[in-house]
């Protein structure tokens, strides 16, 4: 068991972070200390850069795919999902080794590229989309960069402050995008996403400073990444070993997964299906991505006066609702009634979080993090997939036309009920993959109402933890130095697994 370190010590080093940055503990070349707000710039200007060319994209969709439109987008986002999936656990190890600032570059980098692609090839565009999934994993490295520099009890915060501006980023960039599209062209909007993306790395290059301090690498004293550390697969297969984190990762999985799918082309839907044109898209995702921001502000009352688990079981019930809205809607006004909903179903996972947070034990928290964590993770990849499959499977019509696709709709209908053909259920549904995926969600409601209200969750897992809990990296590695001086144990790494998976 690691000895104690005296509230006095620990306040010492805390107040001399100052001066042990400038004495080269950290290696740096950004501006000023690393901080929250170094990560917030990446995060907005990546997706700011991205948002720009929602409608673009599904225009350029729709004309490269006509006929499996829905398809092809299912499988591309299922492929950088998956592939994201796969090598975030990777990258988070060898950012542990390399440094934080790196891997933003390398992320950041990777992810935009495909963009200016958009203007040269379509199919080369949506080839390295599927490809830059192996790097699209910048919300990992953010994460990881937030821990290096927030104590623990700043860090619920911090985190809140990166999901508010990845918000904030697609708030205006999808109807400004729209604009520019309509008034000069989708040559220009694509030129200006690259010059932000480009604008992106610069920053990370020049004023982003290196969070990891040098002393706290594992490389610092030869320690190999080790193949558990970037298998994805190792924080799911400890998910059986605990009856409430099982439960906890099933409601997970049947309620992420349509959430996944349904992300990766409601926009795409509204416009070919619902015949909203670009501006109602863009200002669809304003007005939800603001309901979402509000949301979010009551979660706080909402736990208090509901607690944890009846407050996830209120994110599912609304995320079941606007699914069933979307599934069987067929007007504009029950899109918009859809999307009020969806906002509050936004929720569930910030409730799933805290509920794991506030029953875990302090050495459990990245363990058990990161199994939720590698859950959502899998779900970002067979979404998206099981959506467009089903779309195909269904047979839904992308005319651009409304009047002509609700004429040949009901052609259709009365043809095959002559016919005495049951193939006529796909058209009376608009949307099947949401319907399936209210489902699911239902499913993940009955999950819920039998996990625990209160007990410690993961009691089978013992993580060892050596970073004492509210101990920022320099602190605990002048604990360790002390130990080792004293004779009492070596200087080890300080990332171990448990820190990777919050990480990730």
């Amino acid at each position: 068991m690691p000895t104690k370190v005296s509230k006095k010590v620990a306040g010492m080093i805390i107040r001399s972070r100052k001066t042990i940055l400038k004495d080269g503990v950290m290696t740096t070349s950004g501006i000023g200390e690393p901080s929250v707000y170094h990560a917030l710039v990446v995060i907005f200007l990546e997706f700011f850069a991205w948002g720009l060319l929602t409608m673009p994209v599904i225009s350029v969709l729709k004309e490269t795919f006509p006929e499996h439109t829905f398809l092809m987008n299912g499988l591309i986002m299922g492929i950088k999902g998956i592939l994201s999936f796969l090598s975030a656990p990777l990258i988070g190890a060898l950012s542990d080794v390399w440094g934080r600032k790196f891997f933003l570059l390398v992320t950041v980098f990777f992810t935009c590229v495909p963009i200016p692609l958009m203007s040269i090839n379509h199919w080369w565009f949506f080839a390295m989309i599927s490809i830059s999934g192996v790097f699209a994993v910048t919300f990992s490295v953010v994460f990881a960069y937030v821990a290096d520099v927030t104590e623990e009890n700043e860090r619920s915060l911090a985190y809140g402050l990166v999901s508010a501006t990845f918000a904030a980023s697609l708030v205006i960039s999808p109807a400004l995008g729209a604009y520019m599209m309509n008034a000069y062209g989708e040559n220009l909007v694509v030129a200006v996403a690259t010059a932000i993306a480009l604008l992106d790395v610069f920053i990370i290059l020049v004023a982003v400073p290196e969070s990891l301090p040098e002393k706290v690498r594992p490389s610092s004293w030869g320690a190999p990444i080790s193949w558990e550390q970037a298998d994805p697969f190792a924080a799911l297969r400890k998910v059986g070993k605990d009856h409430t984190i099982l439960m906890l990762c099933t409601t997970v999985f049947l309620s992420y997964l349509p959430e996944a799918g349904q992300y990766s082309c409601i926009f795409v839907y509204l416009k070919l299906v619902m015949d909203f044109n670009e501006v109602m898209v863009a200002v669809f995702i304003a007005t939800i991505g603001l309901l979402s921001v509000g949301a979010q502000m009551i979660l706080g009352v909402l736990m208090k006066q509901l607690g944890s688990k009846h407050t996830i079981m209120v994110g599912l019930l609304f995320e079941m609702l606007q699914l069933m809205w979307f599934g069987f809607g067929s007007q504009m006004w029950m899109m918009w009634a859809a999307g009020v909903l969806a906002s509050v179903s936004s929720i569930t996972y910030p409730a799933i979080s805290a509920f794991v947070s506030m029953h875990s034990d302090a050495d459990n928290q990245g363990l058990v993090q990161g199994m939720v964590t590698g859950m959502r993770g899998l779900c970002n990849g067979l979404g998206p997939a099981m959506f467009g499959v089903i779309f195909y499977l269904f047979h839904v019509d992308l005319n651009d036309d409304g009047k002509h696709r609700d004429e040949s709709r009901t052609t259709h209908i009365l043809d095959n009920a002559t016919a005495g053909h049951a193939d006529n259920f796909p058209q009376l549904i608009p949307g099947p993959p949401f319907v399936f995926g209210a489902l699911l969600v239902i499913c993940a409601l009955l999950v819920a109402a039998f996990i625990p209200e209160s007990g410690s969750v993961a009691n089978n897992f013992r993580s060892g933890s050596r970073r004492q809990s509210g101990l920022s990296m320099e602190v605990h590695y002048e604990v360790e130095r002390s130990k080792r001086h004293n004779g009492l144990s070596p200087l080890s790494p300080l990332v171990d697994n448990s820190a990777l998976h919050c990480a990730l």
